[in-house]
């Protein structure tokens, strides 16, 4: 049995009518890796097809198919969104995962519509394929998620202060609405996607805002869906994972460097926009920068994201 199928934090809940419920968190990481799904980009031949004008059904419900992907099929383009610019395989950075040669870099310039520069934030995306591969994994397995994200030294990020980059997860969950049909009111239930996550909020000194350079991690995000700022980040190597557990509840880890996660890493766990989880169906990554049609967005590097199962 892996080690790490044993690294289950228990929290006692909170007291009701004397019956005290608990909650587990489970480290993301625990249990077994799926070996279908992930990628270790040690392929030296990895390459991103491109195929065209990117999607972008988001802003103007163009998705410009053929979409994007990866030659190994395991990353697609997102039909929403499009995909980043500037996908590529790079030798991975000082300080990586033992035994790494590959890593992937992803960065992006013209974000948003095709040809059209808003002048404002927009955000690429790169998903994994997990759910067209190993199914919809329901909550009542224990999916977790982690991947290894580099930030690069503070020179080398856009100068913009806001949102960078996004470490995120595709769930599933069911919803109940209220609709009159005649002069009839009925429950109906309806399947909702939705994407909590982690994103990297950089503050530039450049802004007479802030008095250095300086970057937080954001968690998406409370039972509003709002984000909270948690830890301070720093360039170098970062350690990201969520899971989720049979309650419905989503649990975040971060930490430094390229360990696996404990559970001293755990840094929050809800349900984020007030839903319960039921299937987790992929993670993905965004990208962001100001789409003006001149800079870049910051290089990020991502290396061996990986999808667990406790059962």
């Amino acid at each position: 049995m892996p080690r790490r199928m044993f690294q289950v934090l228990i929290c006692v809940g909170i007291f009701f009518g004397g019956v005290v419920e608990l909650t587990a968190q489970v480290v993301p990481g625990t249990g077994r890796k799926l070996t279908r799904v992930g990628d270790d980009f040690e392929d030296v031949d990895w390459k991103w097809i491109p195929n065209g004008f990117k999607s972008s059904r988001e802003q103007d419900e163009q998705v410009r198919r053929p979409t994007g992907y990866s030659s190994n099929r395991h990353w697609f383009e997102s039909p929403k969104r499009g995909m980043p610019d500037h996908i590529v395989r790079v030798e991975t950075p000082a300080g990586g995962l033992p035994g790494s040669t590959g890593a992937l870099k992803i960065q992006t310039l013209n974000s948003g519509i095709p040809g059209f520069d808003s002048l404002q934030m927009e955000q690429d995306d790169l998903i994994m394929a997990c759910s067209s591969r190993v199914g919809l994994l329901p909550v009542s397995r224990v999916p977790s998620c982690v991947s290894r994200v580099y930030l690069p030294p503070y020179e080398r990020w856009e100068d913009r202060s806001g949102s960078h980059f996004g470490y995120r997860i595709d769930l599933k969950t069911t919803i109940r609405e209220k609709k009159k049909k005649f002069f009839l009111t009925r429950n109906v239930k309806t399947e909702e996607n939705y994407w909590p996550g982690f994103f990297v909020e950089f503050h530039s000194a450049h802004d007479g805002r802030f008095p250095k350079d300086e970057a937080y991690l954001l968690i998406r995000g409370n039972s509003a869906g709002h984000e909270m700022r948690s830890i301070r980040l720093s360039p170098g190597w970062w350690t990201l994972g969520m899971s989720m557990t049979p309650d419905g509840r989503v649990h975040f880890y971060a930490g430094k460097g390229i360990g696996d996660l404990t559970p001293a890493n755990h840094l929050h766990s809800g349900m984020p926009y007030g839903y319960e989880a039921e299937y987790f169906a992929t993670h993905f990554f965004n990208v962001c920068n100001q789409n003006d049609g001149v800079t870049w967005s910051t290089p990020f590097i991502i290396d061996d994201p990986s999808v667990y199962t406790l059962n």
